[in-house]
């Protein structure tokens, strides 16, 4: 039996190319394209995005969640994915109103996708701790200056090495990372794990940031320098993008940053060293991480110190400061042996980096 509704004024309809109709419950995505409507269930295959919201490509809707693609009239999937489709309904127009009939609907079918190689399960693979350092800073690529925080990481990660540990180091100023498009902002659903981007792009390297946080490394330390009183830029354009990792949290219950420990370096011309740990701790914080004590090194010769030449002369000559990297080293190797299971020896913690008095 026919069960026909009204969409809507067929001259209203032709006004945009796509539109989203609710029934009850039933999305509908109605289309007009080539002087042809075409209508098919609003919910994508996906996650369940809504095909209704996203746009027009050629004879496809576009899902503006991840970018899936259906055909607008018959609901199949694009070239190489016709069988995974959504279903879809017979139309009609009369006395100049577009009808749909819900009894019509073709069947859904999800082909099966083969995961992204992030949701891989997370298992740690026997070994010592695994350190990983991820520089900041930005600058020039074909003419580097030097960097403060980045000689202090340096210093930090070999001597990691030195102890027997693991190392990577991430130079984000090297790497192709986009910034972070806003999905959560669709809908939190929208925001999954890889984010949108990575598995979308191929040619961005957030992928790597996200295994080395969720599958490779247990200990973390990130530098960066103090830019107007903040971290840098290129910090923030990758911990955005790690808003996929704390969704996980609240939409599925997925702790994916168990057990990983992480420090800081930061080093600026001016002050606010406190301002800038504590928002980096407290975003680190929110993704389940944990803190060695004293979890961070800094250094800064305040406000009138615009003489960045002697600013850069003093971290290199500071033993200070480089004791301090080391020092954090050890706190960071010893909290992160205990979360992987390991024996250390038992540490002195040294709170390294900080004196009453300065060097001359």
């Amino acid at each position: 039996m026919d069960n026909w509704i009204e969409i809507g004024k067929v001259e209203e309809l032709k006004q945009k190319e796509l539109t989203e109709f609710v029934v009850g419950k039933t999305k509908f995505a109605v289309s007009y394209k080539n002087n042809e409507f075409g209508v098919i269930s609003g919910v994508c295959n996906h996650v369940g995005g809504p095909l209704g919201e996203g746009h027009i490509d050629g004879n496809y809707v576009v899902c503006p969640w991840h970018f899936w693609k259906f055909h607008h009239k018959t609901g199949k999937g694009e070239p190489g994915y016709e069988e995974d489709k959504v279903p879809a309904y017979n139309i009609k127009i009369e006395d100049g109103k577009l009808f749909v009939d819900l009894d019509s609907a073709t069947k859904r079918n999800k082909l099966p996708h083969a995961p992204h190689p992030l949701t891989k399960k997370i298992e740690r693979e026997p070994g010592g701790v695994r350190l990983v350092g991820i520089s900041t800073t930005a600058m020039n690529k074909d003419f580097p200056r030097y960097s403060t925080s980045d000689h202090l990481l340096n210093t930090a990660l070999d001597y990691a090495t030195s102890k027997g540990c693991e190392t990577k180091l991430f130079k984000l100023n090297e790497m192709n990372i986009r910034a972070c498009e806003g999905y959560y902002s669709k809908s939190a659903k929208a925001c999954t794990f890889p984010c949108t981007i990575t598995q979308i792009d191929q040619s961005d390297e957030m992928e790597k940031i996200y295994d080395a946080f969720v599958h490779w490394g247990d200990a973390f330390i990130i530098s960066t320098p103090i830019r107007w009183g903040v971290a840098s830029s290129l910090y923030y354009k990758m911990v955005e993008r790690m808003n996929s990792i704390q969704n996980q949290e609240t939409i599925a219950g997925k702790h994916l940053l168990k057990n990983k420990v992480v420090g800081l370096i930061i080093t600026g011309g001016q002050d606010n060293v406190q301002g800038v740990a504590g928002s980096m701790l407290g975003f680190f914080a929110e993704l389940g991480c944990q803190f060695p004590q004293f979890p961070f090194i800094a250094h800064s010769r305040g406000w009138s110190a615009e003489d960045m030449e002697n600013n850069v002369k003093y971290v290199q000559e500071s033993k200070t400061l480089h004791d301090g990297a080391k020092a954090l080293v050890d706190r960071i190797y010893e909290m992160a042996s205990l979360m992987i299971g390991e024996n250390p020896l038992e540490q002195k913690f040294n709170k390294g980096g900080r004196k009453a008095s300065r060097e001359r």
